[in-house]
């Protein structure tokens, strides 16, 4: 409440007064959307429209805010967040995102829809290249950061799509099953993270169901989780078209609906509130949210222009930044070719943004192949197409790149993955190029050993097929209006590539975590790979990936050296910091991007093996070093226990995984957690016996039983019985294994087994000691 008043009297807007003032009517119209793009103002109250637009990577403002599919007015197309994310460059992140409220300020637009936070469940998802990472500790960093950009200026940002919205396959209507614990350290934490570090003005929900009930009516995921668990003070706003009943939504926590005008909507609101279905206290809270964001809104006034040129190198470094060289036998950089073959159709046709919602009106764009000629000094440039614009095989097309890569010192294949392919609003049915780019790419390097394939994609590519015929590949995603000179600069040198991935590249489609239950069936899909997406499953099965998490090749070298904790021994919420020196060992100044993975040797529930925690990008010059230190805080050694409903730690022991990849550990460092959490007991009727020993109160309390009941199976089952006559039973299994057996099961079936000692029922007795331990102070 407190923050409430202050952000009123910044704006000079006594919030309450207005909802006191305002009709059933007004609030009810407040709440739903005046056209595609506009909330409902109040002229009578003076409360103003508030304007939104389409992001992510770039601002889609229509000019018509009644129209939603009509050409945009011009702006800066950025590298998607695909791109973006690969740069793990959170300073440069956030830089993009004042870029993006620089353009929003001169097109008129208060609220930015973006970034999308959803996690890369499989490579398969159409609208992955919107996305960051298959990682929820890099996406919430990543999205914090464009978030601080972007309102740092007075712009408002939408976080999205909350939540578990991980397919485009049925996403209107699918109902995701996924455990709690899934849900919250995979699908939950980057959102959580981005709510926390960046507070966005506004967080949209997802079309789909979570666990049966609609995104847009969850009360669990919008008022219980992210406005009370998180403190959550902006507005919730519906994906375009996500509400089934306006209603329930208000109830559930959805504040604003788009698009409207929905007359019907509005209607039904006041019908509810005079019926008394929908507490009037309940519909004020949303108005309050959503007069709140007007107000801050208006703050910036909406004028002026925008620098274009500046903006577009910002487009330009962003990619260069982010593109990533996944393997180079030392073709690259490109020094002084005398013919230079450049082949494929993107070259020339830029593939450089994704299709759907996200789609910018570029104020301009670099073609790769003009750019490439640019810097080729005195080279002959030539051009083959490659392959069709279509699905189509044509070998004539083949044969005439072939032809023309014979003749060349080195022959420069730009090969996109087309829109029919990989888009918004469907999913990709496999991870392979089109078949004529694969046998293109087979046929060039046949003959040109000096093959360099550049691709264009927003999600991994298989690679299998053709990864053999070239000397290098560079990932250069969609890669934005600038990409085309960013591509140039990498190749020639201009620019010492310093991207990773932020994703696994795995080697086949059936290798993936999700392709089991992908995309699921009758309405459903279950998340059954729980925790293990990414790099967390290919630990967890020890299998071969093409490009691991976190990879990526540069044309200098960097050695990691005196690597060090703050302390050996620390308390959980005291936390630690990493330090490790790095050298850049080569010729050429550099970026290197320095990962710390956290692995728990011992956990009362299952954990991958290793999982991100902290990250640092540093750029060095030949033989410098610099000293790197991360921090570590109480999330870092965390999980989530869905029994205790809340994140936990436990004493043990850890290692700090250093690494350049999450597959290159260079360093690891044990250290030694001590957690300071005062659990409650969690104990119940079915606890085994574990479950008691495991729990402090439970050991204190059964702990004497328990010695009865070890001492008892060993004269039944280990020697002699109470007459001192050696008995067979059990032998074969051992002691050892029985109490094993008898550990994994229920206390009340164990004392059912030991009746003979027993003075009163087994259920009399688990219900007396679950009394003890649950009233029990340690």
């Amino acid at each position: 409440m407190e923050e409430r008043r202050e952000n009123e009297e910044a704006y000079m807007v006594n919030i309450d007064e207005l909802v006191s003032q305002m009709t059933l009517e007004q609030k009810a119209a407040l709440c739903t959307g005046a056209s595609a793009w506009t909330s409902t103002p109040v002229e009578r109250l003076g409360i103003p429209e508030m304007v939104v637009a389409d992001g992510p990577h770039g601002v889609r403002r229509q000019p018509d805010v009644h129209e939603m599919g009509a050409k945009s007015l011009p702006a800066t197309a950025f590298p998607t967040y695909s791109c973006v994310a690969a740069t793990w460059d959170v300073d440069l992140t956030c830089a993009m995102g004042e870029v993006l409220a620089e353009e929003c300020i001169a097109l008129n637009v208060d609220v930015l829809l973006g970034p999308g936070v959803n996690m890369k469940r499989s490579p398969l998802n159409g609208r992955n290249f919107e996305y960051f990472s298959e990682d929820p500790f890099l996406s919430g960093e990543m999205a914090a950061a464009i978030i601080n950009g972007i309102q740092s200026k007075g712009v408002g940002a939408s976080l999205k799509h909350y939540a578990a919205n991980n397919q485009e396959f049925q996403r209107f209507s699918i109902n995701v099953e996924v455990n709690e614990r899934t849900l919250r350290e995979i699908y939950l934490t980057a959102f959580e993270k981005a709510v926390k570090q960046a507070k966005p003005w506004t967080v949209m929900c997802s079309y789909n169901k979570v666990n049966g009930t609609f995104a847009s009516e969850n009360t669990r995921l919008l008022t219980e989780i992210l406005k009370k668990e998180w403190g959550f003070e902006g507005l919730v706003v519906s994906d375009w078209g996500a509400v089934r009943d306006r209603v329930a939504a208000l109830k559930g926590g959805l504040d604003w609906e788009m698009p409207g005008p929905q007359e019907n909507r509005v209607k039904a609101v006041v019908e509810a509130v005079r019926s008394g279905t929908l507490a009037e206290a309940q519909l004020n809270e949303s108005v309050r949210r959503i007069l709140r964001i007007v107000f801050m809104a208006r703050q910036t006034p909406k004028t002026g222009t925008f620098d274009a040129d500046t903006h577009h190198a910002l487009a330009q470094k962003i990619a260069a930044e982010g593109m990533v060289l996944l393997k180079n036998n030392g073709i690259l950089p490109l020094v002084e070719p005398e013919h230079i073959a450049v082949i494929g159709r993107a070259a020339k046709e830029p593939h450089f943004q994704g299709g759907g919602s996200s789609h910018i009106n570029p104020t301009r764009v670099a073609v790769p192949f003009t750019e490439l000629k640019a810097r080729a000094g005195n080279a002959e440039v030539t051009y083959a197409e490659g392959y069709p614009v279509d699905n189509t095989f044509s070998q004539g097309l083949i044969d005439g790149a072939v032809t023309l890569a014979i003749s060349a010192d080195v022959a420069v294949l730009y090969i996109a993955l087309p829109a029919f392919k990989e888009s918004e609003g469907y999913d990709r049915q496999d991870m392979d190029l089109t078949r004529q780019q694969i046998a293109l790419i087979q046929a060039v390097g046949a003959v040109q050993p000096n093959t360099v394939v550049v691709l264009n994609n927003g999600a991994p590519v298989a690679m299998a097929a053709w990864i053999g015929s070239c000397a290098a590949v560079l990932e250069a995603y969609m890669m934005g209006q600038g990409g085309g000179a960013a591509i140039a600069d990498v190749l020639f040198g201009r620019v010492n590539p310093s991207g990773k991935l932020a994703e696994t590249f795995p080697i086949k489609l059936t290798d993936t975590p999700a392709s089991i239950n992908w995309p699921g069936e009758a309405g459903r899909v279950r998340y059954g790979e729980g925790l293990f997406i990414g790099y967390r499953y290919y630990d967890a099965k020890e299998m071969p990936v093409q490009f691991p998490f976190g990879y990526g090749l540069s044309y200098t070298s960097f050695a990691y050296s005196n690597a060090r904790t703050s302390a050996r021994t620390f308390k959980d919420i005291d936390g630690l910091t990493v330090s490790v020196d790095i050298t850049n060992t080569g010729t050429r100044a550099g970026k290197e991007i320095v990962q710390v993975y956290v692995h728990d040797q011992q956990s009362s529930l299952v954990r991958p093996y290793k999982e991100l925690k902290g990250f640092a990008k540093i750029e060095l010059q030949p033989g410098e070093t610099r000293t790197v230190s991360i921090p570590l805080n109480f999330r870092a050694f965390a999980f989530y226990h869905p029994e205790y409903g809340q994140w936990v730690t436990e004493d043990g022991k850890f290692d700090v995984l250093i690494g350049a990849s999450s597959t290159d550990i260079r360093h690891s460092l044990e250290v030694t957690l001590q957690s300071t959490l005062k659990l409650p007991c969690v104990l119940d009727k079915e606890s085994t016996m574990n479950e008691w020993m495991a729990d402090p109160r439970g050991k204190f309390v059964l702990g004497p039983i328990y010695e009865q009941i070890e001492k008892q199976t060993h004269r039944v089952f280990g020697g002699q019985d109470h007459n001192g006559t050696r008995e067979d039973h059990g032998d074969d299994l051992g002691m050892g294994n029985i109490m094993n057996m008898m550990s994994d099961m229920p206390l009340v079936s164990v004392l059912t087994f030991q009746k003979n000692m027993l003075t009163m029922p087994p259920e009399e007795i688990v219900d007396s000691l679950l009394r003890q331990a649950h009233s029990l102070i340690l």
